[in-house]
């Protein structure tokens, strides 16, 4: 049996899906009347100010010179990619159902598991590659709905 500790990701990842599916709901209401690019803008904004606060209460800000270059690399790019999900994430949600939207959304989760085997050297058993091929089976056959 898992230790609470070792565990803990799971409560992390599933509070994560929880409010990723109120995220859908949420934009899905607040775009209408809206552009979804401002959307996104005003979003991010929000974002930046809660986590501010968030750094600024718990006293996790650190020195900038403490972050290694590499860091910085994949952080940007990471952000980048973030910022570009969220103006299609937003853009599609204005276009079309948050319940078909969503799961093609999801199928983040087969690339990841892709690109986590093909790149970064993980391992998926046989269960888990079936798990990822029922995820995106599932995700194609509700967008398609």
């Amino acid at each position: 049996m898992a230790s609470a500790a070792s565990a803990s990701w799971i409560v992390w990842a599933l509070l994560s899906a929880t409010f990723a599916a109120m995220t859908a709901i949420f934009a899905k209401i607040g775009v209408e009347g809206i552009d979804s690019d401002l959307a996104t803008f005003f979003r991010t904004i929000i974002i930046i100010v809660v986590l501010g606060a968030l750094l600024g209460v718990t006293g996790k800000f650190q020195p900038i010179g403490d972050i290694g270059p590499r860091s910085w690399l994949f952080l940007g790019l990471s952000g980048l990619a973030t910022g570009l999900s969220w103006l299609c994430y937003f853009r599609a949600l204005k276009i079309g159902d948050a319940a078909r939207v969503a799961p093609i959304d999801k199928l983040s989760v087969v690339f990841v598991a892709i690109i986590g085997v093909t790149v970064l050297g993980e391992h998926l058993s046989l269960r888990g590659w079936l798990g990822i091929v029922l995820i995106g089976g599932g995700a194609v056959l509700v967008a398609t709905a």
